[in-house]
């Protein structure tokens, strides 16, 4: 017998990346019933950073990074970015992810606003 374990609805269907997905969308969620503003900020999930090597040819020595910003310009909304794999390999099991993931929400939003990331979560670094 060949075909899917589970059906689509069940959990069990969802790819790690919609599994991931599914955890920054519940952390703007948990954010957006304090700040409003950001149902105008596009929150996107890519699956590395980009990396690049420095002016000289070498790579640099930098951390990989977690999430980044895009400031909003010529109309386009601000961006906050997750990277997937690298917050992946960081965590064990779905609450560590869960609760990086929303670390690095909280984190990429303050700087998108402007803000420290105690402002935007009062819970923030308390996990």
């Amino acid at each position: 017998m060949r075909g899917p374990v589970a059906p689509p609805q069940v959990p069990l269907a969802a790819s790690r990346a919609e599994v991931f997905a599914d955890l920054v969308q519940d952390s703007v969620e948990r954010l957006e019933r304090r700040w409003p503003q950001l149902a105008d900020i596009d929150f996107v999930v890519l699956e590395v950073p980009r990396l690049e090597p420095k002016r000289g040819g070498d790579w640099s020595d930098e951390a990989v990074p977690l999430g980044g910003t895009i400031a909003a310009r010529d109309g386009r909304p601000g961006r906050v970015v997750v990277y997937r794999r690298p917050v992946e390999i960081r965590t064990k099991g779905r609450d560590e992810r869960a609760a990086l993931v929303h670390e690095v929400v909280v984190e990429q939003v303050a700087e998108l606003l402007g803000l420290t990331p105690e402002t935007v979560d009062p819970r923030y670094g308390e996990d």
